[in-house]
């Protein structure tokens, strides 16, 4: 039985578990090509396919930035007539240079152009924890949804030092450092902090976790569903293998 045909089988046996969209949980979204132009046409033929087992799409790799406003209008119609909820992908990153207002007309641009969820990619952004949940407030307080994505791996100088000082006394800032870290606790804590700011959704990199299936971080990716629940936890994986050993692992509601 090839890969493909066995998770459909994982997916179909179970799938009374799976409620009828909008779901809360064992939610799926697709990715949008991200070096070549997504046909309507091709986005018509899966949604009338398997339209039944899509609730989002996302724009991969801030690829609408290059689309002109009125095909992104379309795409994005037809993906609500096929109640498929529609993502920005991670692009919001690209605005930090253009000052402090970018943000906020980045957020009524979206809302304009029908966009029902924001993807913000922690990693990428780069910007101290409380202008990140400033974002997520942001994003809510225009209509939309909130979808903080988290990686397993930190900036070593991101990680808290655990020093003891006076409640309030200045730290200055740890110089920036190229040593990358684990620490899936410090993943957890700052996704709940999202998650209490107003944040939809949290998505995890499963790549990070590994790209071979085989391998995956089972004990990680236990601790992060245990800590943040299965209705609000997102795992973003670029290979069919992967995808099978969620669902195989966690069933429809994953």
């Amino acid at each position: 039985m090839s890969a493909a045909a066995a998770f459909w089988k994982y997916f179909e046996d179970d799938d009374e578990d799976r409620p009828e969209k909008p779901r809360r949980y064992g939610v799926t979204e697709m990715r949008g090509p991200q070096y070549n132009f997504l046909s309507q046409n091709l986005l018509q033929d899966i949604f009338e396919s398997t339209g039944q087992f899509v609730d989002g799409l996302k724009f991969s790799g801030g690829s609408h930035s290059l689309m002109p406003k009125s095909f992104i209008k379309e795409v994005i119609d037809v993906a609500h007539r096929h109640d498929v909820y529609v993502s920005t992908g991670d692009w919001a990153e690209h605005l930090l240079r253009q000052g402090p207002s970018a943000f906020k007309d980045y957020v009524e641009e979206c809302k304009n152009m029908g966009f029902d969820t924001i993807e913000l990619n922690v990693e990428s952004l780069g910007v101290p924890e409380d202008t990140l949940l400033r974002y997520v407030r942001l994003i809510k307080s225009g209509g939309l949804k909130a979808k903080p994505q988290f990686a397993i791996m930190f900036n070593k100088s991101d990680v808290p030092s655990g020093r003891n000082r006076a409640f309030g006394a200045y730290v200055p800032p740890a110089p920036r450092s190229s040593e990358m870290v684990e620490d899936v606790n410090l993943l957890i804590r700052r996704a709940e902090r999202c998650l209490q700011a107003g944040a939809d959704m949290i998505m995890i990199d499963a790549d990070d976790l590994s790209k071979d299936a085989d391998s995956l971080r089972a004990d990680v990716i236990a601790k992060i569903i245990g800590r943040l629940g299965i209705e609000k936890t997102m795992f973003e994986a670029s290979n069919p293998r992967t995808s099978e050993w969620f669902v195989k692992r966690y069933g429809p509601k994953v």
